[in-house]
């Protein structure tokens, strides 16, 4: 099936990091033409590298949680590309693993908050005017299904995926008289780097258990008892992004074997 992508212009968010190069380099085999956002410029140059050998591909730093870096990223973004097609906001973090709302800092509350959902607001409120002068634009936030469906431990970071569940519906309803659809794909625990090194220690810690008992205990709650991949967040994005879904607004597509369904 032709996702009807290939020359779009692609703009993703936290790019070099977690989720990020997977969703790129499958943005890069259908043919669109890349931005990679994020602080990290090694990690960023590192994957230009491979996605030159596909399509092209502009490497810029920018900071989601600073609005000026996202104005500049998106109007940096249109004078190489001439225009933006596609936002898709994969930057975020996880915050405070294992506290709960108690324990939970105002500090570390605000900062996942201003990341998760700020950082996505920003490039939202940066590459929307031209997507509606156009006429045309694609805008897909990667969620997360705590945010549909809460979970102890993990109340900062569930607060700020629900908030962005409101930003990208009434965005949708907005942007769509534009012919600009806005959704969300949200992704369960997706098996990679992050996964390993940051939320399961805090919950093996937290819990008492071995990480692989963690890891065993969060694919039996899955009716397709397995944790999702980065590869799999990366196909729902293509679908959103692409024309195929042209009649798919304000939704969220949980990428999760099932979890949030059950």
């Amino acid at each position: 099936m032709d996702l009807f992508l290939k020359q779009k212009v692609v703009v993703v968010t936290g790019a070099g990091k977690g989720m990020g190069p997977a969703i790129c380099l499958a943005f890069a085999n259908e043919g669109a033409n890349l931005v990679l956002l994020g602080r990290d410029l090694q990690a960023l140059e590192e994957l230009k590298a491979q996605i030159d050998a596909i399509t092209s591909a502009l490497v810029l730093r920018c900071d989601v949680t600073d609005a000026d870096d996202c104005m500049a990223a998106a109007a940096a973004a249109e004078a190489h590309y001439g225009q933006v097609d596609v936002l898709v906001n994969v930057a975020g973090g996880t915050g405070p693993v294992g506290d709960t709302a108690w324990e939970t800092t105002p500090e570390g509350f605000d900062e996942i908050v201003k990341l998760n959902m700020g950082g996505c607001f920003l490039m939202m409120r940066a590459v929307m005017p031209g997507m509606i002068a156009r006429r045309y634009g694609k805008i897909v936030n990667v969620g997360g299904t705590f945010g549909m469906h809460g979970r102890a431990g993990r109340m900062a970071y569930s607060a700020s995926k629900w908030g962005l569940r409101g930003i990208t519906k009434s965005a949708a309803i907005e942007a769509g008289p534009y012919n600009v659809n806005v959704n969300i794909v949200a992704p369960g625990m997706v098996d990679g780097p992050r996964f390993r090194t940051k939320v399961m220690p805090g919950m093996a810690e937290a819990r008492g258990l071995t990480e692989d008992e963690v890891i065993a205990e969060h694919a039996a709650e899955y009716a397709l008892r397995r944790i999702s991949t980065a590869e799999d967040v990366a196909a729902a994005c293509l679908f959103m992004a692409s024309d195929v879904s042209r009649q798919i607004t304000g939704v969220d597509l949980p990428v999760d074997g099932g979890w949030a369904a059950l």
